[in-house]
């Protein structure tokens, strides 16, 4: 039996009779079992999806909580329930779509359907609308189905000046988001008749012989003909009909009215999925970063609303489309480092396995084989897929490799090998003898910086960056890394801030100053590198912002090179020029002094950079010996100053 079709029992009474009384206290009781029994298996369903898909529990939690209404009291569906899955590439919302269909027990009532027009490599015409899609499922109509609408940024409809697009494929959509119902296919239908109409004048002039030779419907039409008219006859019934018998059909259609010929999928579940580069900024491209922290990524990414979603759907969608999407918008964040470590060792214990099912040997492999493959193989800002890919590449070989080695050293069956790594390879073990097995580590091999003056520039720069920002914002950098294999350098990553003040903005400014400050305090200004030239990019661009957008110069006006003839603004840039070099200079002694003041720490970070390639929050607190207590999400004392403006307002009353 279908599990959301409910059966009624009857309570018999003591005397025999069936009661009112007892009927409701029978049903009550078999609605709160129901009620009960299904809760139950949402909760189950939730357990076993946490034991699959890593990292994402809470999103788990909450599409399961989004969905309770829909499984548990289907009776109350009056239109879709649309709940909208967007992340970065890569971090399982699919997955979670389709292994979600499969334990509700809908995977024979499911259907997904690719946006950017792909979907199932469908060619014929029907399957160029939703309704065409549903129509070819198992989905039936008035009864509940999941629907997932994925990659669903591609389906843009307007371009980046807010432009219409032609978009051709799927229009329906948007009337299935609304109440669930589709009319039908009118356009479609009218193409039928027209096509008739003109078989039959030419049939007028057509010679005897030829007469024959009439109007048929093909196969997709018939099709569309019977799923808008809702007619039951076989579809090599429909196909063979006249000219004169459609027409009685599209007759009958038109003089009965629409209402009743729209197809009813309001008790749908629909999932809209897509990547939403506009939401993540700059995190989406960062397709080459392979340094920076999983967990800093994630971070960044769990502080997105539903407002940043509703702007990036704003920018590719009409607002009344955007309003169609519902507020059931669930973000992903990209997956933290705990949750990339876990489905490696997932991986490492499925490739140990089937290796040893195919040649019997057991294979233990150390923590520097894990090691090897996150530092090979993670790219926060493209999730799984190229774990999944480097996995494959790094063991499915390895192992490999290694088990024909043992096996011709002359390891049994049921024998243990070990593997390890070294940061260039991959190595075996077994009875104390060793082999080395050629690996896929070309990140590690970037990674590595052999040349002593090369480490020694990187470590000074970047540790005077990470020295300044610590003295002026009370916390340490989120991380300092010189082993890095994106490009040819180092970096400090730092955590955002809400709000910036003039004194914030003072202290960024100085803070990218310090890496050059900190070049020419060790090495003099003959060995001061360019290396500072991004710094001084960036530390140029917040000085020219504070004096010529922000207010915070001699001048209050906003000034800016104008282009058109509206833009009210100040055009003496060429004022401010002077001031802001001044202001540089400034920031630039200020760096230089506080790096002199504290050349303990200084030499302290550059040694465990140069001997560890970076430097975590933990370590810099250890190494620099500084309070750095001042939580990310600090702002400066607002609170206190609004109080002690407060006091000083009674004060002034008082005397």
């Amino acid at each position: 039996m279908n599990e959301f079709t409910s059966t009624a029992r009857w309570a018999v009474s003591p005397k025999g009779c069936v009661g009112p009384g007892d009927r409701e206290a029978a049903d009550s009781r078999e609605l709160r079992e129901q009620l009960a029994q299904r809760n139950r298996r949402l909760q189950e369903i939730a357990a076993q999806l946490k034991t699959e898909l890593f990292g994402i529990d809470a999103i788990i939690d909450r599409v399961i909580d989004s969905v309770r209404a829909w499984y548990v009291l289907p009776e109350l569906v009056s239109r879709p329930v649309i709940v909208c899955l967007w992340g970065l590439t890569g971090t399982g919302k699919t997955q979670l779509v389709r292994r979600l269909a499969q334990l509700l027990g809908f995977y024979d009532r499911f259907v997904e359907v690719q946006m950017d027009g792909f979907s199932n490599g469908a060619s014929w015409r029907g399957a160029q609308s939703i309704s065409g899609m549903l129509a070819q499922s198992g989905l039936r109509e008035g009864e509940p189905g999941i629907l997932a609408l994925d990659e669903f940024q591609r389906f843009r409809t307007i371009d980046s000046k807010r432009g219409e697009l032609r978009v051709e494929r799927y229009q329906d959509v948007w009337a299935l988001l609304s109440d669930g119902r589709l009319p039908p296919a009118l356009s479609l239908l009218g193409d039928i008749e027209s096509s008739i109409a003109e078989a039959a004048f030419d049939a007028e002039r057509a010679e005897a012989s030829d007469a024959k030779l009439r109007f048929k419907l093909r196969s997709w039409e018939a099709q569309e003909l019977q799923r808008n008219l809702k007619l039951d006859e076989p579809l090599m019934e429909i196909m063979s009909w006249t000219p004169e018998q459609i027409q009685e059909r599209l007759r009958a259609f038109r003089e009965s009215g629409h209402q009743q010929w729209e197809t009813d999928y309001s008790r749908l579940l629909i999932f809209v999925c897509g990547n939403l580069d506009e939401a993540y900024e700059d995190l989406a491209t960062s397709v080459d970063d392979c340094d920076s922290d999983a967990d800093i990524f994630h971070a960044l990414t769990g502080r997105l609303s539903v407002i940043d979603v509703k702007q990036a759907l704003n920018k590719r969608f009409k607002p009344e489309q955007v309003a169609r999407l519902g507020n059931e918008h669930v973000i992903y964040p990209s997956l933290s480092r705990r949750a990339y470590e876990q489905l490696i060792e997932q991986g490492c214990a499925r490739y140990a396995r089937e290796t040893e099912g195919r040649c019997g040997l057991r294979f233990e492999l150390a923590a520097s084989v894990r090691e090897q493959i996150y530092a090979n193989a993670v790219f926060p800002a493209q999730g799984t897929r190229p774990l999944f890919s480097s996995l494959h590449a790094i063991l499915g070989a390895g192992l490999a490799k290694a088990a024909l080695w043992a096996l011709e050293q002359g390891a049994m069956a049921g024998e243990s090998v070990g593997l390890s790594a070294d940061g260039r390879r991959l190595v075996a073990h077994w009875r104390g003898l060793s082999h080395a097995i050629a690996a896929p580590f070309e990140i590690s091999r970037l990674r590595q910086r052999s040349n002593p003056d090369f480490r020694a520039l990187l470590a000074v720069h970047e540790a005077g960056h990470g020295l300044v920002h610590a003295l002026l914002f009370g916390r340490a950098p989120q991380e300092i890394k010189i082993h890095v294999a994106s490009f040819e350098g180092g970096y400090n990553a730092y955590a955002s801030r809400k709000v910036w003040s003039r004194r914030n903005l003072l202290d960024s400014i100085c803070t990218s100053l310090a890496g050059r400050a900190a070049e020419l305090l060790v090495f003099g200004p003959e060995l001061c590198s360019g290396g500072a030239e991004s710094d001084l990019r960036k530390a140029t661009e917040t000085a020219a912002r504070m004096l010529r957008h922000l207010g915070h110069g001699p001048r209050l006006g906003r000034s800016d090179v104008c282009t058109a003839s509206e833009e009210n603004l100040c055009t003496d840039v060429e004022a401010s020029n002077a001031p802001i070099e001044e202001l540089l200079q400034t920031q630039h002694e200020r760096a230089t002094g506080l790096i002199e003041a504290h050349r303990g720490a200084l030499l302290g970070l550059v040694d465990e950079l140069m001997s560890q390639g970076q430097v975590t929050p933990a370590r810099f607190a250890e190494v620099v010996s500084l309070p750095l207590g001042r939580p990310e999400d600090a702002l400066d004392p607002y609170a206190q100053g609004l109080a002690e403006f407060r006091v000083e307002g009674r004060q002034r009353l008082i005397a």
